[in-house]
């Protein structure tokens, strides 16, 4: 999974990142709030870790951003320990609150509990490995494209929900991609040839989902 992490602390920024790293996470740094902002149009995080009183736009702000134009989960850390601070980062849609100075064990495990981070995911006759990024159908490794893993991974995510080129270019390939979204088409049409036809339904002229086989009726 990807993890952007945006603190001004240089040395609070490197330590996190190290604990994130070591866990097996993808981790994009920014030491402000207007680079935390480039980062989140440009990869698909999904979870932002936001350091408040970041210069140039603050946490708040970019939490703002988060709820609005992205799926990512938002955590909030701050040295504010007042309850009226807890409440107004609430409000601003922050999944999670951490006040500094903390253990970055507990960070890294609101973290996962957020993400719900699991080691395997059963879908049908595919098991796949969330954080390995491996795919097996039937036992067999399937060699599957980084942008194929995180198109499954993103039906996966939104199981049962119809995602319309729009939304899969958002979550997979970025908010400034300005490409033909007929690549879209073309990738499923490719991961469909290693993971089975019958997964990913067409919903004509709205877009796909990710449809359980009815013999997986606990899937």
């Amino acid at each position: 999974m990807n993890v952007l992490i945006a603190d001004d602390e240089p040395h609070m920024l490197h330590i996190i990142k190290a604990y994130f790293e070591r866990e097996g996470f993808r981790t994009f740094t920014a030491e402000d709030g207007e680079a935390a902002l480039h980062v989140l149009c440009s990869e698909a995080i999904d979870l932002a870790i936001l350091d408040w009183m970041m210069p140039k736009v603050s946490g708040i702000e970019v939490c703002k951003h988060v709820k609005v134009h992205s799926h990512a989960k938002a955590l909030l850390l701050t040295a504010k320990g007042e309850v009226e601070d807890e409440l107004l980062a609430l409000e601003a849609g922050a999944d999670d609150y951490v006040r500094k100075p903390f253990d970055p064990r507990i960070l890294l495990l609101r973290a996962k509990k957020l993400l719900q981070v699991a080691e395997d995911v059963h879908v049908g006759p595919l098991n796949v490995d969330m954080q390995g990024r491996k795919i097996y159908r039937d036992g067999m490794d399937i060699e599957a494209t980084n942008k194929e893993f995180l198109l499954l991974k993103t039906f996966i995510e939104h199981k049962g929900r119809i995602l319309t080129r729009q939304n899969l270019l958002d979550q997979v390939w970025g908010f400034d991609y300005f490409g033909d979204d007929r690549t879209v088409d073309t990738h499923i049409r490719r991961l469909r040839e290693k993971i089975g036809e019958h997964l990913i339904k067409t919903h004509r002229g709205i877009g796909y989902s990710l449809e359980v086989p009815k013999e997986h009726p606990n899937e």
